[in-house]
C-alpha cells in the first residue's frame, strides 16, 4: 500500500514506492522500459513515422526512460546509396536490427513480426506499435502481460500504393489494435471519429509536434539551378496529390520551377508516371531522396510549398514546411485545414482548375506570399510542440493502470 493506494506500478508489475518532495510527486524513470516498433529505422527520414519515433524516443531518453527501437535490416527504401551504418545506440536510444525480407510488401510485415517477438519476450513495461500494419502483432506482447499502445498515423488501408493482400493485412492490424491495445493514439479528429463510428472504440488524440528549425541560405540547392523563391516545392507520395500539382503547374504562366523531392518508397511506378508527365517541361525537377542540409535548404528557400493531398493522417511535412516559414497551399481535407486554419491557402481536393487558379494568383502576387510566410512559423511552432507530445504520450502510458499514483520503481 503506497500513500493509501494498493496496486501495481503504473508501467509494470514491479514493487513501487511513492515519495513527495516539496509537495510534488517525483518519479524515477530509470527502470521504465519502452519498446517501439513499426518504423523503418531510427535515425532516418524515410517517412513521417521515422521522424515521429525519433522525436519521441530521444525526448523520453532525456527524461530518464529506457527506450529501445526495433529497426529493419536491409537497404534504405530510396536506394543503397542512402544506406548508413546503424549504431547500437543513438542519442541514448537502444537500437536493435531485426530480420527483414527486403521484398516490396514484405519488409514491413517481416520486420514487425520479428520485432514483436523480441518486444514480447523482452523486459519491457510498454510496447508501442506505430502504424496499422505492424499492429497486426500487438496481440503477442499483450498475451505475455505487456502494456500495449498503438499509434495510428493514418488509415493506411486507403493508401493507393498498397495492393489487395497488403490492404487486408493492414485492416487486420487495425482490428487487432482495436481488440488488444490498452490505448490507441490518433493524430486527428477525423481518425478519432472513424474509430468511434466504426468500432465504438475510444482513442487518445495526440497530434504530432514540430521543431523550430534553422533557416539555411541557398547553397547546395544551386546544383539544381535553384535560388531563394525561385521554385514551388512538392513531395512524392501517391496520396499527396502530386499529379494534380503537376497538371496545374504545366499551365501556369510563371518562371518559377517545380521541385519534386523524395525517394520512391514502394512507389516506383507512381514516380515513373510523374516523370513521364514532366518530361516535356524543363521547369520540373526531380531531386530524389534528400536529407540533411539539402533538405533544410529546400524548405528554407521555397516560394511555395504545395500539398494537395487526397488522404492524410497528420501531414508532418506540412508542419515542417510552415515551421520554415513557407507559404503553403493545401487541400481542403480535414486533416490539413485543421492544421493551417487561416494561415495557408486552401484549394478543393482533386480540383486541378482550382489549384491552378490559386497558384497563379500567388505567383502573380508575391506580397500575398510574403504575408503568409511572415506568420507561418510563429503560428505552427506555437500550436504544435514535441515536448507537449511526449508529455501527453507518457501520461497515456501511465493512464493504463488507473488509480495508481506516479511512482518510484524499486527493484525486487
Amino acid at each position: 500500500r503506497v500513500n493509501g493506494v494498493k496496486g501495481k506500478s503504473i508501467l509494470g508489475s514491479q514493487k513501487t514506492l511513492s515519495i513527495r518532495i516539496k509537495g510534488k510527486c517525483k518519479e524515477n524513470t530509470a527502470n521504465i522500459r519502452i519498446a517501439m516498433l513499426g518504423q523503418k529505422r531510427v535515425p532516418s527520414r524515410e517517412g513521417g513515422i521515422e521522424v515521429v519515433v525519433e522525436e519521441l524516443a530521444v525526448r523520453m531518453v532525456s527524461l530518464g526512460y529506457d527506450v529501445t527501437c526495433y529497426n529493419r535490416r536491409g537497404h534504405h527504401v530510396s536506394g543503397r546509396q542512402f544506406d548508413g551504418r546503424t549504431p547500437k545506440k543513438y542519442k541514448g536510444i537502444r537500437l536493435k536490427n531485426v530480420f527483414t525480407l527486403n521484398i516490396r510488401g514484405y519488409a514491413a510485415v517481416t520486420s514487425s513480426i520479428v520485432g514483436a517477438f523480441y518486444a514480447a519476450f523482452g523486459k519491457y513495461d510498454v510496447v508501442h506499435f506505430h502504424a496499422e500494419g505492424p499492429s497486426f502483432m500487438c496481440w503477442l506482447p499483450k498475451l505475455l502481460g505487456k502494456r500495449v499502445v498503438v499509434t495510428i498515423h493514418g488509415l493506411d488501408h486507403k493508401r493507393a500504393k498498397w495492393g489487395k493482400l497488403a490492404r487486408i493485412y493492414i485492416m487486420l492490424g487495425e482490428r487487432n489494435a482495436v481488440k488488444y491495445a490498452d490505448r490507441i493514439i490518433v493524430l486527428s479528429d477525423s481518425i478519432k471519429h472513424y474509430f468511434e463510428h466504426t468500432y465504438g472504440r475510444d482513442t487518445v488524440l495526440i497530434p504530432n509536434g514540430v521543431n523550430r528549425p534553422e533557416i539555411r541560405e541557398a547553397k547546395e540547392i544551386k546544383q539544381f539551378g535553384l535560388k531563394k523563391d525561385s521554385y514551388i516545392l512538392g513531395r512524392i507520395v501517391p496520396e499527396k496529390g502530386l499529379q494534380y500539382l503537376m497538371s496545374a503547374f504545366k499551365d501556369l504562366k510563371t518562371d518559377k520551377k517545380l521541385v519534386i523531392a523524395g525517394g520512391s518508397s514502394d512507389t516506383e511506378l507512381f514516380l515513373k508516371e510523374l516523370q513521364a508527365m514532366g518530361a516535356d517541361d524543363r521547369r520540373i525537377i526531380f531531386t530524389g531522396f534528400v536529407q540533411g542540409r539539402l533538405f533544410e535548404e529546400l524548405y528554407s528557400n521555397a516560394f511555395l510549398y504545395v500539398l494537395p493531398s487526397d488522404l492524410e493522417g497528420m501531414p508532418l511535412s506540412l508542419l515542417e514546411a510552415m515551421s520554415y516559414g513557407c507559404c503553403c497551399v493545401t487541400s481542403d481535407i480535414d486533416e490539413c485545414i485543421s492544421i493551417v486554419e487561416d494561415k495557408a491557402i486552401v484549394c478543393r481536393k482533386a480540383d486541378v482548375d482550382d489549384l491552378k487558379e490559386k497558384l497563379q494568383m500567388l505567383c502573380d502576387n508575391p506580397r500575398v506570399v510574403g504575408m503568409y510566410k511572415a506568420q507561418a512559423a510563429e503560428f505552427i511552432c506555437g500550436k504544435y510542440n514535441w515536448d507537449n507530445v511526449v508529455e501527453r504520450t507518457i501520461e497515456t502510458y501511465k493512464g493504463i493502470n488507473k488509480g495508481a499514483e506516479i511512482a518510484f520503481h524499486k527493484k525486487r
